[in-house]
């Protein structure tokens, strides 16, 4: 997936800037020092020349430090997308005085490795063109990224021009070619490329044109761009291979950005085999930042073991648990609210009738007042015992429903899928449901009839036998696959929109809040449904007779009471069923988080990458808000504008401290 671009807060910024910054006794402000910014917080891992250069991006005036102010400065530029033309001109502009000259843009380009690898000439006719004749014109800001964009390309003809000197035909040797365009192009050199680009040139010819020399430029250049086409092409097949007729005929609308010659040169490297044809992964093997994250994939997945039988029953024992846990607390909390919307679904309202109740607020007065407090959790136990199996089944039928329609490469599902997936869940807990709802039910209305005789959970199951168990079961599954399929894709949503925006994390009140607030939807639309179920499971009153079915029971309510009949305890369902989720699933993703399953896993110092190599796994926790592009937009640095500094040989890691917080290492010893 691709960073979170939005803004940090400003309290959690200050948190990170304290972490790296230290006392600057002349000012009296804690201050970032440039070797600490650099080296430390970015991991950009440069020379000791070059990190007063690279630290001016931030520092202005050259102080030797950064400001809190300048870091939320800094933060705020690497949120946009042009973020490393942005940083490249800082470095030009060190003096901040809003335009560069010929002599800024020279003091950033001699301190680069591609300089010290091959000599970048200022005084040429392209040069002139974008800083006059006499190289006195200063350049603006807006002017900057076109020309900065093009450096690399001028720096390649540079040196072709200087491999040609005694030429006679324009053309150079094959090894020079090579040693020159991976001096050059180093953080755009996989190891593939580098290891295959001399066999490629060799097999066909030992000398390069200058056509060729600047084609093959192109394409490691713009490498990502024809990648992007060559997916559109196969339409994303990871395997399909088409030949390079198919690949032209199809991207002919693109000669500009990929000419035959390119594509000539792109089958000359990945066709290995000689079979006329390459893939999508084929083409992964000349992209560095691809190609690392392509092996690193592959050497996890081939170290990763599978689960024994034993270690997938305890798997699921755990998730079990941990649903059970959640499920019984969401259940006791609301257990009250629960019985009183019962017993307000039963109340029948015809003119003969006598009503028992007001409202929920007097109903809940009287079981108070004439059954005692526990009068509230009458039929607890069962609706206790029975949310574990129940919570269990509905949760791991959502999820793998969920899993089969998630696309795995951008982790997005469609929102019809995740209907189904709800309603699935909430059908397949429609057989442990009933059984514990028809209990519960005939306990919950007990309190209604004077009686010495205390009527337990077991006596009301022995009573209806199996098949009374699962009286009204279509009214009940009518009323839960419904449910969760207005539930679950709405929690899914709230919880993503209550994440921090800097993290992606979800704390726990926005997990309350999202799971809370989707359950008042979900159980306001079918009560219908949960009123129907409760009169079919419900013992009838001496002189009524007894609903035959869901259809009959639903035609004679509407005709003895009316249409109101079928919101009867609206208001408590929906104040029992949204906090009731509420707390079963806030405790059950908290446990999760605090309760992992298996052994904490040890935490391994991160290197800091290697000069030219883009390491997607040497990631920083304290990257947050814009800092999450830092690796995005320094790669952009290094391989599309040439700007690649000699690394210092310092290591970088982070370790977890005993306290449990990341500290930073280095090789010189700070903490």
């Amino acid at each position: 997936m691709e960073p979170d671009e939005r803004l940090a807060g400003g309290a959690k910024l200050k948190k990170v800037f304290q972490k790296y910054a230290s006392l600057n006794e002349d000012t009296g402000e804690h201050v970032i020092t440039s070797v600490v910014f650099v080296r430390d917080f970015l991991r950009w891992d440069v020379s000791d020349d070059a990190v007063s250069l690279v630290a001016s991006v931030a520092d202005i005036g050259n102080k030797g430090y950064i400001t809190f102010d300048e870091f939320l400065a800094m933060e705020r530029v690497m949120r946009m997308p042009d973020a490393h033309f942005r940083l490249a001109f800082r470095m030009c502009d060190k003096n901040g005085k809003g335009t560069i000259s010929v002599e800024d843009f020279m003091r950033l380009m001699k301190a680069t490795q591609a300089y010290k690898e091959v000599k970048f000439e200022k005084n040429c006719s392209w040069m002139k063109l974008h800083f006059g004749k006499n190289l006195q014109r200063r350049m603006r800001p807006d002017e900057f990224p076109q020309f900065i964009a093009s450096v690399p390309r001028e720096h390649i003809r540079q040196a072709f021009q200087n491999l040609i000197k005694d030429s006679l035909d324009g053309s150079i040797d094959a090894i020079a070619y090579t040693n020159t365009l991976v001096r050059l192009k180093g953080p755009s050199i996989t190891k593939y490329l580098e290891e295959n680009l001399l066999g490629t040139i060799t097999g066909q010819t030992t000398r390069i044109s200058y056509a060729y020399f600047t084609a093959m430029n192109a394409l490691l250049h713009n490498v990502e761009l024809v990648y992007r086409i060559f997916s559109d092409v196969v339409e994303q097949r990871e395997e399909e291979e088409i030949t390079k007729d198919q690949f032209d005929k199809r991207t002919w609308r693109f000669s500009e950005a990929i000419t035959p010659v390119q594509t000539t040169l792109l089958w000359r490297l990945l066709d290995h085999d000689n079979t006329g044809k390459i893939s999508l992964r084929d083409f992964r093997l000349l992209i560095p930042s691809m190609t690392v994250s392509k092996e690193t994939k592959s050497k996890k997945e081939d170290t990763k073991s599978p689960l024994s039988a034993a270690q997938q029953v305890a798997v699921q024992v755990y998730r079990f648990s941990l649903s059970s846990i959640g499920g019984a607390s969401g259940a006791a909390a609301v257990y009250p609210i629960d019985l009183v919307k019962t017993r307000l679904q039963n109340q029948v309202t015809t003119i003969a009738d006598e009503v028992l109740y007001k409202n929920s607020v007097d109903c809940f007065k009287k079981v108070v007042k004439f059954e005692g407090v526990r009068g509230l959790y009458r039929g607890l136990l069962p609706q206790l015992c029975g949310v574990a199996p129940e919570k269990a089944i509905k949760m791991t039928t959502n999820d793998a429903v969920r899993g089969y329609f998630t696309d795995p490469k951008t982790g997005s599902i469609p929102l019809s899928a995740e209907i189904l997936a709800g309603g699935m869940g909430g059908t397949a807990q429609v057989m442990f449901t009933n059984p514990i709802e028809i209990v519960k039910i005939r306990l919950q209305v007990a309190g209604e009839v004077v009686s010495s005789e205390n009527i337990t959970a077991l006596q009301v199951a022995r009573e209806l036998g199996l098949k009374g168990l699962y009286r009204g079961a279509r009214a009940c599954m009518l009323r839960d696959a419904p449910f969760s399929a207005i539930y679950f894709p709405t929690y899914a949503h709230l919880k993503e929109a209550f994440a921090d925006k800097s993290t992606g994390v979800t704390a726990f009140p926005g997990i309350l809040a999202a799971a809370t607030l989707a359950g008042v939807p979900s159980a306001s639309l079918v009560t219908p449904a949960d009123v129907i179920k409760t009169r079919l499971q419900v013992k009838p009153k001496a002189g009524r007779a007894p609903y035959t079915g869901l259809t009959n029971c639903a035609r004679r309510l509407y005709q003895e009471e009316g249409f109101s009949v079928f919101w009867k305890g609206a208001p408590a369902r929906m104040f029992r069923s949204s906090p009731q989720f509420g707390v079963t699933l806030a405790v059950y993703e908290m446990l999760q988080r605090w309760l992992p399953y298996g052994p904490a896993k040890k935490v391994e110092p991160v290197k800091a990458a290697k000069i030219g190599v883009y390491n997607p796994e040497d990631v920083n926790f304290d990257h947050i808000g814009g800092f999450r592009n830092t690796d995005r937009t320094f790669a952009n640095l290094e391989q599309k504008l040439g700007l690649w500094f000699p690394r210092s040989g310092k290591i970088v890691s982070t370790e977890l401290s005993d306290s449990g917080d990341f500290k930073i290492v280095t090789t010189e010893g700070r903490v």
